[in-house]
């Protein structure tokens, strides 16, 4: 279901051994935007109350990164999502944010 919400399962499943695939040391044999949706299923397969996502979808097309904003937004209930970004699609479902420029908050 964590890959599924990250937007990474069909790609898996097209892989040699599917979810059995070794994958090289770092995630190197990887593109960014997977290595990027494999960090967001792991995020999604822990349960923590606060959440720190620092360019969460940096190396996404805006289509991969609708899927996962959305999912990130569902599983919402009962805890604390921390977004750093600089893309405003990213932030558009964030319920305060806060602008910094030249080292002060505005």
């Amino acid at each position: 279901m964590a890959c599924k919400k990250a937007n990474i399962h069909e790609y898996i499943q097209s892989l040699p051994n599917g979810y059995k695939t070794m994958v090289e040391e770092l995630g190197s044999s990887l593109s960014g935007g997977e290595r990027q949706r494999m960090g967001l299923a792991r995020m999604f397969l822990h349960n923590s109350k606060l959440v720190l996502l620092d360019e969460p979808t940096s190396n996404l097309d805006s289509l991969n990164e609708g899927i996962i904003l959305k999912a990130i937004y569902k599983s919402r209930k009962d805890k604390t999502i921390v977004f750093v970004s600089h893309r405003e699609s990213t932030l558009a479902h964030c319920d305060r944010v806060i602008h910094m420029e030249s080292n002060r908050v505005s």
